[in-house]
Parts: C-alpha cells; sequence; structure tokens
C-alpha cells in the first residue's frame, strides 16, 4: 500500500501519519484465512516536527515516535481484518516491554514487522518491532481498543 491508500484506511494525517508504505504478509493467517502480521516503512528525512527539538545539532528519532510509527503499521493490519473493514477507529490502549537498542537517524529507513498476538473485541493485542539495515532499533508489545465508528 502507498501512502495514499494508508490514508482510505487510518485516521491520522500529515505530520502524524509515520507509515509510508505497509503490506499485508499472506504467509501468516489466522483461522478465518486473515492475515495475522504485517510489514511496514517509513523514511526518516530530517524535516520532522519531532526532529527540531531532539535534539539540536544530533537529531534523534523520538522512542515514543518510534513506538507510534510501529503502533500505525499495526493499525494497517486491524484495519485490514473482515470484522473490521471501513469501520474501525483504532486507540492505543497499552505498551509492554518496550526496548529500544539503536538509535534512528535521519536518512534512515524504518522497516517494521508487526503481528497480531490475540483478540479479545474490542482489544486487540500485537507485537512489533523496528529495523533499520537489518539491525534491530526498537521492539515492544502493544494493544489497541478498536472503536466502530
Amino acid at each position: 500500500m502507498t501512502q495514499e491508500e494508508i490514508k482510505k484506511i487510518l485516521p491520522h494525517r500529515d505530520n502524524m501519519l509515520l507509515v509510508d508504505e505497509a503490506e499485508l504478509c499472506e504467509d501468516e493467517k489466522d483461522e478465518q484465512g486473515q492475515p495475522t502480521k504485517c510489514r511496514g516503512s517509513y523514511t526518516i528525512t530530517g524535516e520532522e516536527w519531532f526532529l527540531k527539538g531532539h535534539f539540536p545539532g544530533n537529531p534523534v528519532v523520538p522512542g515514543v515516535v518510534l513506538c507510534e510509527m510501529m503502533a500505525q503499521t499495526c493499525c494497517v493490519l486491524l484495519a485490514s481484518k473482515s470484522e473490521n473493514v471501513g469501520k474501525i477507529t483504532p486507540y492505543f490502549t497499552s505498551l509492554d516491554k518496550v526496548k529500544f537498542r539503536n538509535k534512528v537517524l535521519p536518512g534512515d529507513k524504518l522497516e517494521i514487522e508487526c503481528k497480531l498476538l490475540k483478540v479479545r473485541e474490542p482489544f486487540y493485542f500485537a507485537q512489533g518491532k523496528g529495523y533499520v539495515g537489518g539491525k534491530l532499533c526498537v521492539s515492544g508489545e502493544f494493544s489497541f481498543a478498536c472503536i466502530k465508528d
């Protein structure tokens, strides 16, 4: 999916839409035959609002923004589930076991992998990992409440 296609399923817009591309992974599916894994990416241009003060002269993508990038990639997956297509707004409900291992800098392309772990509607539980050049930079588990529109 391109960013324009992502805008059709996520409520985020410019300055807060932090996924450039996404794809559902057809190699892992649930009992209903729906994908449980998604990959996404975001290229850090260096012009992002969150780099202006973090840190002047030494810009580093803030950890909370890396978590948001993983969450948005996961929301592409959640929005694609047949019970949710075109009718949910996902809200972050928790972050757990988050670890930051390497810095993400301007010019880097963050490659994100998210996997759905379990569902207890309206809650969805997932894990995510973010890589730059094959090196793990961030990982964590999170949950969302998917509220019907």
